[in-house]
């Protein structure tokens, strides 16, 4: 069975469905998908997209505001309160983001900040996402982050030497359908480098939809796809490529620490 560590219930058109969600969820487990992490961005969509999966004990969520959602530190307000709900097993998706905006930067890693601040007092992982950011990301994973509960780098897209550095801190690696893309060879490249005791599989869906569907709205399910080809890369089958990413997944979120 395959986790999909990281998707957006919330965000998915589920009209091709005629029982909307439920039918895609369903089609996800008749893949072989077992649980999903749906990721909270938005503070003020919490309460919606938590009121979708309610009754799926196999769907974990998590509590956070994506860095390109940080317009002010006010929309953290609500974010302990929700953090502290049962299904929420992660704090974020969080971090930092200086491709689409770099002239909030300050404001980016006052809100990471306080993201890693709940996570030391929660104890619960956090997830992380970073681009053209690495310095400032690993000084404030380094300097404000509970290595002893760590966490993601989702989606991960950076070079060699920040894999090395985030792993190096406790963090584990995310990879989603970007793997399978034609323009994606340095990232295939580090895939392969990656321990299979930190490696986890996304879809990021409704995002980065996996060749061959490219074009197409992406969905827990395909992380079977990412799944079938990350165990190529690394030697191995899809059997054990999924038992270690889902033990991980296991460790990570749902381990008391």
């Amino acid at each position: 069975m395959i986790i999909d560590s990281h998707c957006h219930l919330d965000k998915l058109d589920t009209s091709h469905y005629p029982n909307g969600l439920a039918g895609l969820i369903s089609a996800a487990q008749a893949d072989g998908i077992s649980q999903m992490l749906s990721i909270g961005v938005d503070t003020d969509q919490f309460e919606p997209m938590m009121s979708q999966i309610k009754d799926y004990d196999f769907i974990h969520a998590s509590a956070g505001l994506h860095p390109l959602g940080v317009k002010s530190l006010d929309s953290l307000k609500l974010l302990e309160q929700q953090a502290k709900h049962d299904k929420v097993v992660a704090i974020g998706e969080t971090g930092l983001d200086y491709f689409y905006e770099k002239d909030n930067s300050q404001l980016q890693q006052q809100s990471f900040a306080t993201h890693l601040q709940l996570s030391k007092q929660l104890r619960k992982p956090v997830i992380v996402h970073t681009r053209d950011a690495n310095a400032d990301t690993l000084s404030l994973l380094s300097n404000e982050a509970d290595l002893t509960v760590s966490g993601v780098i989702h989606c991960f897209t950076e070079d060699w030497a920040m894999a090395k550095a985030c792993l190096d801190l406790g963090f584990y690696i995310s990879i989603s359908g970007i793997v399978t893309f034609n323009n994606a060879n340095a990232l295939r490249e580090l895939v392969k480098k990656l321990p299979m005791d930190r490696l986890l599989v996304e879809t990021d869906s409704p995002y980065l939809t996996p060749a061959p569907h490219r074009g197409q709205q992406n969905e827990p399910k395909h992380v079977r796809l990412v799944a079938q080809y990350v165990a190529g890369l690394k030697g191995v089958s899809l059997e054990h490529l999924a038992e270690q990413t889902s033990d991980n997944f296991v460790k990570l979120f749902l381990t008391p620490r």
